[in-house]
């Protein structure tokens, strides 16, 4: 039997008891909740902590920081009040004029946004096909580029793109790079292991996993001039994750490991059954070997390939929502990485200048019988194309 000296505690372990919280004073197993708006000085008139009012953080938000740092194999996180204003920070830090290079079609918030800082010349913006690095190169200017942006796999096609050769790609040119992993949560792939400088994720989704709170997060391997700046935006932005968001957060990333696991056999499942069906045009998931991204996915995830995929139906754009309209086991919901499964028709939720095909029907895949979930869009294709 090896030593115990020489044992190192699994990250399974540590998250699900939350870094082995116990409570001091009480022995409690469960942290509590710090609501405070503002905080008292020492006798000295000394901080007592790194915050003195509530934009700066607190200990609940603090702690659920640590235990995303340490998913993240990261020097330090930094929570959000949704990933749109994670997002937003960065996008807000880079100087007047900076170029940027980003996926043609990525989630369409940011993308949004990315366009609203162009058109008001804050931003240089140049496009790639997600997935192709050959574009992604030669659309980088050599020293001038600020950023490069990479969600992988991307919504909602779920293309996959290398991370470790975009990092190369990227640095080559002094630009930094910015990975959004959100479908693929940092139980399966961490981007900064791979070399990102800044990992990104929704945590409302995989992260918190309950559909009940609104957050993002971002982490680094490496402090510097860029994130203090990004930090100041968040505090003066007052865009920090509240306690009681932080506290469900903390619970929600107790059980990740086991939610991703189940979600993502659940996603093979029924990727399996439906990828050759009769009313069904395109599946779009990495975890298919037929998907142009799977070996990659396959590298990037530790072969789990996650629980987000798309379906092009045949036929009509209404008998694509039709599909929607029938599941009775999904939901016709926008989201994903929670618990229950959903379903949406993405043209109709993204708008119509959003590039998606306008028969694309998104499933996030959650925890429930995967023989029921496979039964139920069954029913709802019979009913749409009956």
């Amino acid at each position: 039997m090896t030593k115990a000296s020489n044992h190192k505690q699994s990250i399974e372990t540590r998250l699900a008891q939350a870094l082995h919280f116990v409570e001091p004073e009480s022995g409690a197993v469960i942290p509590s909740i710090q609501p405070t708006a503002t905080y008292a000085r020492d006798e000295n008139y000394e901080p007592r902590k790194p915050y003195w009012y509530r934009r700066d953080g607190s200990e609940t938000t603090a702690h659920a920081e640590a235990i995303i740092a340490e998913l993240e194999n990261a020097r330090e996180s930094l929570l959000f009040s949704s990933g749109m204003s994670a997002c937003n920070a960065v996008i807000e830090h880079l100087p007047n004029g900076a170029h940027v290079v980003v996926p043609k079609v990525m989630y369409h918030g940011v993308l949004q946004q990315i366009q609203n800082y162009e058109n008001k010349n804050r931003l240089i913006v140049s496009s790639y096909t997600a997935g192709n690095l050959d574009e992604m190169k030669a659309a980088i200017r050599n020293q001038d580029t600020q950023l490069v942006w990479v969600e992988t796999p991307n919504n909602p096609n779920w293309e996959v793109t290398d991370i470790a050769a975009s990092a190369e790609i990227a640095h080559a040119a002094g630009a930094k790079l910015m990975v959004d992993c959100t479908g693929t949560p940092p139980c399966m792939t961490r981007a900064l292991d791979l070399g990102a400088d800044f990992s990104f994720h929704s945590a409302t989704k995989y992260l918190n996993g309950h559909s009940d709170v609104t957050a993002g997060v971002l982490s680094v391997n490496h402090t510097s001039q860029s994130w203090e700046e990004i930090i100041m935006i968040r505090k003066l932005q007052g865009t920090v994750l509240n306690s009681f968001d932080a506290w469900l957060l903390i619970r929600g990333m107790r059980t990740l490991f086991l939610r991703v696991e189940k979600s993502c056999k659940n996603a093979m499942a029924i990727a399996r059954h439906f990828e050759n069906h009769d009313h069904i045009e395109t599946l779009l998931y990495p975890g298919l070997p037929s998907d142009p991204g799977h070996e990659i996915a396959k590298r990037q995830t530790d072969g789990q390939f996650g629980g987000m995929m798309s379906l092009i139906v045949k036929g009509t754009t209404q008998n694509a929502i039709d599909v929607a309209r029938y599941c009775e086991v999904f939901y016709p919901a926008t989201s994903l990485g929670g618990v229950e499964s959903l379903i949406e028709h993405r043209k109709t939720v993204s708008g119509e200048g959003f590039p998606v095909h306008p028969r694309l029907l998104r499933l996030s895949v959650g925890i429930e019988d995967a023989d029921d979930l496979i039964y139920d869009l069954e029913q709802a294709l019979v009913r749409a194309f009956g």
